[in-house]
């Protein structure tokens, strides 16, 4: 696990690549931003288990504040997550209650996604792509993101398929 602290001008805050993280803390972390997620923590420790790389941010306590996660096949990486605590966020925040990627006062969530990027990279992704929403959009593109001409971002519910045929 590689741990790295930062002092900035109210705190200290300890970020560590981290394998494996405890479901149950990331899962109450989740709660407490009212961010849906699976509502089992083996589900959350599932989700864990595949990802490639996580960040987390903590206070000196050892309180969780802030995570980050990344996604690859070896060629293509995705920033998948970055959430920060809202007691964190700063006031270009647009909401103080779900934690997304914002503008935050001590750079915290910048912080948290590029270790995920540089953690990507360092595996060998030749692209790396994010989705983003609102404000999250001018914070990623300030990470180096550039929009995507003739992409358009899709989703699917995976309980509206239908059943395989026979």
């Amino acid at each position: 696990m590689e741990t790295a602290v930062a002092t900035t001008a109210a705190s200290t805050i300890v970020y560590a690549l981290e394998p494996r993280i405890d479901a149950e803390e990331l899962l109450e972390f989740y709660r407490a931003q009212h961010h849906p997620t699976p509502k089992s923590p083996e589900k959350i420790q599932h989700m864990l288990k595949n990802s490639d790389c996580f960040v987390a941010a903590r206070e000196p306590s050892g309180a969780l504040i802030g995570v980050a996660r990344g996604l690859t096949d070896g060629v293509r990486g995705y920033l998948v997550e970055c959430k920060l605590d809202p007691r964190y966020q700063g006031p270009a925040a647009v909401t103080r209650t779900d934690g997304r990627i914002e503008h935050d006062d001590q750079g915290i969530a910048r912080a948290l996604a590029l270790r995920v990027l540089l953690a990507l990279r360092d595996m060998g992704c030749e692209r790396i792509d994010v989705l983003a929403y609102g404000t999250e959009v001018d914070f990623c593109e300030e990470l180096g993101f550039r929009r995507s001409s003739g992409m358009v971002a899709l989703s699917l519910d995976p309980a509206r398929l239908p059943q395989a045929a026979n």
